[in-house]
């Protein structure tokens, strides 16, 4: 049997596989929901012990996937996506024992009220149940998603992409000893054994055994998820984001914050993609020059393109282009106005950002920007739910139903209502 074959073995029933994995978690989700905080924390601190211990295995797989990756002609972007090394393994562990801190949602009660005849009503917060999650390149996934889920009392079908299949292998096998340790069920965090693509329609089509699906990845997953789902859909779309110069923005302050939140890390969804400089700003060309000399391709409308001569002309597609690599796109716009406009136009309601020393300025932008995240002289690359104080994140939500923003712990429950009576009737 060839190596491939053995990365991707065939599915003869990937209803049958997918109804059986379905089935476990279904089950192992009635245990979570009930789980002791206490007994979660320790699940997910022991998953991230072995996650250390079991280093050097899952930097050797994720060193395969890599070689293959670079093979079969990955971009930059998606093998830094792919790329592990001691440092960010040792993130990913400190990211779960971070979750493992954070105050549990579920039975936190939201609101309470007292009816006039007497009835006291609650809302309490409960797990959503079975969560599938289909992800690419980032087998940092498979760790966050396993953490928030045992935590928020859910359980997880993990499906990650081909070109990370060894790491998330070996990242989960560290899970599961984790969780065994902590005497939590292993069905609560499931990986798909098989890159078949019949077993992503399976899961899609699961309903009644996962309550909702969330996509990670590009144009085309989350397009063929939203397509053929029959489960709701918590949708990551693209990360267009921008940031706005204001004409009283600091000039030092608005290169520094140009270049990082565009160049700190260019294949994350919170890299700026479009810069857009108010044509009364004062210091247009230091922007330009900083990135170009950061090693950034600038694409520049008419007005950026007259600044430099390592300006190219920017496309009409290049407004609505996610990079995901050193090029950035800049326009001049006619005031806050204009970025508005542009930014209305164009953006994917990821994150956007305004740079200004203008109180009443950035005030407006904050309430008028229609994007999950908006910014106020900060980089768009601390949109990430880490640096929110959520610990990990299962992705940034750029819909508006259910969630928005970064969704951690509290992003995967829902509530219930809690009626407490002492016999009353209804007339």
């Amino acid at each position: 049997m060839s190596t491939e074959t053995l990365i991707h073995p065939p599915v003869h029933d990937a209803d049958a596989l997918i109804a059986d994995m379905g089935a476990r978690a279904r089950a192992a989700a009635k245990r979570m929901a009930v789980a002791p905080t206490a007994k979660k924390a320790e699940g997910l601190r022991a998953a991230a012990a072995e996650l250390r211990a079991q280093a050097p295995a899952i930097l050797d797989a994720n060193a395969r996937d890599m070689a293959a990756g670079e093979a079969n002609g990955l971009t930059s972007a998606m093998l830094d996506r792919l790329r592990l090394d001691a440092g960010r393994l040792g993130a990913i562990a400190d990211a779960v024992e971070a979750v493992a801190a954070l105050p549990d949602p579920v039975g936190a009660e939201i609101d309470r009220a007292t009816r006039p005849n007497g009835m006291v009503l609650s809302r309490v917060r409960v797990p959503l149940g079975v969560i599938g999650i289909i992800y690419e390149s980032r087998p940092n996934v498979t760790a966050d998603a396993a953490a928030l889920g045992l935590m928020s009392g859910n359980a997880v079908i993990l499906r990650g992409g081909s070109e990370a299949v060894h790491s998330n292998r070996a990242i989960h096998a560290a899970l599961a000893a984790g969780l065994a340790e902590a005497g939590l069920p292993a069905d609560a965090v499931q990986l798909v054994p098989t890159q078949d693509r019949a077993a992503v329609g399976a899961l899609l089509r699961a309903q009644g055994l996962v309550d909702i699906i969330i996509p990670r990845g590009g144009k085309g997953l989350v397009a063929r998820v939203q397509d053929e789902a029959r489960v709701p859909v918590l949708a990551h779309l693209d990360g267009i984001c921008h940031l706005y110069i204001d004409a009283a923005a600091d000039p030092e302050q608005a290169t520094l914050l140009a270049v990082n939140a565009k160049m700190r890390r260019t294949g994350i969804c919170g890299a700026t993609e479009t810069i857009l400089i108010d044509r009364a700003y004062s210091a247009p060309r230091a922007i330009v020059d900083a990135l170009v000399a950061a090693g950034c391709e600038v694409r520049g409308d008419e007005a950026i393109a007259a600044l430099s001569p390592h300006v190219t002309r920017a496309s009409a597609n290049d407004w609505d282009c996610e990079y995901l690599d050193a090029i950035v796109s800049i326009a001049a716009v006619d005031g806050i106005e204009g970025a508005l406009a542009h930014i209305d136009a164009h953006s994917s309601r990821h994150t956007d950002a305004i740079v200004t020393e203008d109180a009443a300025a950035a005030e407006r932008f904050l309430a008028e920007v229609d994007s999950a995240i908006v910014m106020h002289n900060a980089s768009t690359q601390f949109a990430d739910g880490g640096e929110f104080g959520l610990g990990a994140e299962i992705g940034i939500a750029t819909g508006r139903l259910h969630a928005r923003g970064p969704v951690a712990l509290e992003g995967l429950t829902t509530y219930k209502w809690l009626v407490r009576g002492s016999g009353q009737t209804r007339p």
